[in-house]
């Protein structure tokens, strides 16, 4: 599949936005990954797609230099206000179901690829973590947070926007894929 292949293919799984993404370009910070532990989201160790389930930042490192190249995908909406909680789980689901597509189809055409999507595993009610493998590593995605990454810098670095205006929201997530 080519990188125009495989951008179409993204837009048809209904993202708003799709650009190349070069490996070369992704930093892992401490930082980023010490704000994981503050467990503000409540998946800090709960989980096989976060930390510390995912790996050290080291270990995450070395899965993304395997890589040379793959897509940002993005899913923007416009806002009524900026308290339009319900606009924002909306565009959360609608965001989740693009990548569960995009993904899928990613995976048969690139085994092995590096699916990184946005925050928490929801594949199963409750985690084997740390007692038990993973039921379904074959779907497994962790975040782009997850893995260090400063998700606008990666935007910014690859030349896609992170920011489409006042009153919109924008998820991202990630494929490396060769």
């Amino acid at each position: 599949m080519t990188l125009d292949e495989l951008k179409q293919l993204a837009l048809d799984c209904g993202f708003s936005h799709v650009g190349k993404l070069e490996s070369d370009t992704i930093e892992m910070h401490k930082e980023v990954r010490d704000s994981c532990a503050e467990n503000k989201c409540r998946a800090y160790g709960k989980n096989w797609n976060c930390p510390p389930g995912c790996g050290t930042l080291e270990e995450c490192e070395a899965r993304v230099r395997k890589y040379r190249w793959g897509v940002i995908v993005q899913t923007t909406a416009e806002l009524e206000d900026t308290m339009d909680y319900e606009g924002m789980m909306q565009l959360g689901k609608d965001h989740k179901a693009h990548f569960d597509r995009f993904a899928e189809a990613v995976r048969k055409a690139y085994p092995g690829s590096l699916i990184l999507g946005d925050g928490a595993c929801r594949s199963c009610k409750e985690c084997t973590y740390p007692n038990a493998p993973c039921r379904f590593p074959e779907k497994q995605s962790s975040n782009m947070e997850a893995f260090g990454m400063i998700v606008s810098e990666v935007c910014k670095r690859n030349d896609i926007p992170y920011y489409y205006g006042a009153g919109t929201l924008t998820y991202v997530g990630c494929v490396l894929v060769e």
